[in-house]
């Protein structure tokens, strides 16, 4: 069952996020505001609007919530990954959803630091993250790739 919502889900959310879908509303919408006048805005004109739409939001806080949580376990997943095959990554961050609130803090803390230190040593962004950096990054994983 659970794959079967895993692929309905993930349909959905394509679905619903495309141009098709919010045309589909919109015209809806515009359906259903012309026939204001013909069942002269009667209680039950306003009943089917305000019905479906909070059954389809009601549902679509699930389908939601199962996406996200989707998405943000392949995105740990593939932290921990890099943070575990890089050898000077510190591997008490694999896992560090995990932690605790306080446990965040002090990590938080430890890096809050590390900017700091950057800062004092007039490190800016730019010192730090330049062209010549990237493209020195990109010869030696390329060359490192090429001798194993």
């Amino acid at each position: 069952m659970g794959k079967l919502f895993n692929r309905f889900s993930e349909w959905v959310m394509v679905f619903t996020g495309s141009p098709k879908a919010f045309f589909i509303a919109l015209v809806t919408i515009i359906i259903w505001a012309i026939c204001g006048p013909i069942f002269k805005f009667s209680d039950t004109w306003q009943l089917v609007i305000n019905t479906s739409t909070t059954i389809i939001t009601f549902l679509m806080v699930f389908i939601i919530q199962q996406s996200q949580n989707r998405d943000t376990l392949a995105i740990h997943l593939k932290l921990n990954e890099l943070i575990a095959v890089n050898g000077h990554a510190s591997n008490r961050l694999v896992s560090s959803e995990d932690l605790t609130e306080e446990e965040l803090r002090v990590l938080k803390k430890f890096y809050q630091k590390l900017s700091t230190l950057s800062r004092e040593d007039g490190q800016s962004i730019h010192k730090s993250h330049s062209i010549d950096e990237a493209e020195n990054n990109h010869k030696a994983k390329t060359k490192a790739k090429r001798s194993t």
